[in-house]
């Protein structure tokens, strides 16, 4: 297993894009709407990941510099994005070593805090989490409106 850092418009991170959508159309009906662009994901401003075996990505993960006040984020923050496990490769704990990565990376860069949102339907999501010390916060982003999402921080 190789996790190595990735342009988010890279052709595997594209693909494995691709998939998430197709998760979040599953579990809500539609895609996720946030916009994000591969400049976002560019060293020190954040991170792009991919998990490889065999020359194959199975799992995805970012942080994204986010300190939008009105979008109800806080200086320092780092927004974790595009956590993702093709379903073969679940079980695994991909996602926890991708959110150490992650962790690790915003903390070197400066970040203060990590958050992130999720939702009612990503039950292992909420519990992966909850389980790596992030806690509910106050909503914020594109979704703070929405009843299914949730929003989590953790002290870096």
């Amino acid at each position: 297993m190789e996790i190595r850092p990735i342009r988010y418009d890279h052709p595997d991170a594209v693909a494995l894009e691709e998939q998430v959508q197709q998760e979040y159309i599953r579990r809500y009906g539609d895609v996720d709407l946030t916009q994000l662009d591969p400049k976002m994901f560019a060293p020190p401003h954040g991170i792009y990941l991919l998990a490889y075996e065999d020359g194959r990505p199975l799992a995805t993960g970012g942080w994204r510099l986010q300190e939008d006040l009105a979008e109800g984020y806080t200086a320092g923050d780092a927004e974790i994005k595009r956590m993702f496990v093709v379903p073969e490769a679940r079980g695994r704990g991909l996602a926890r070593r991708i959110l150490a990565d992650l962790e690790a990376d915003a903390r070197a860069a400066g970040r203060i805090r990590m958050v992130l949102e999720t939702g009612t339907e990503q039950p292992e999501a909420l519990a992966l989490y909850a389980s790596s010390g992030y806690r509910l916060v106050k909503k914020f982003g594109y979704y703070r409106n929405h009843e299914q999402s949730r929003c989590m921080a953790k002290e870096l």
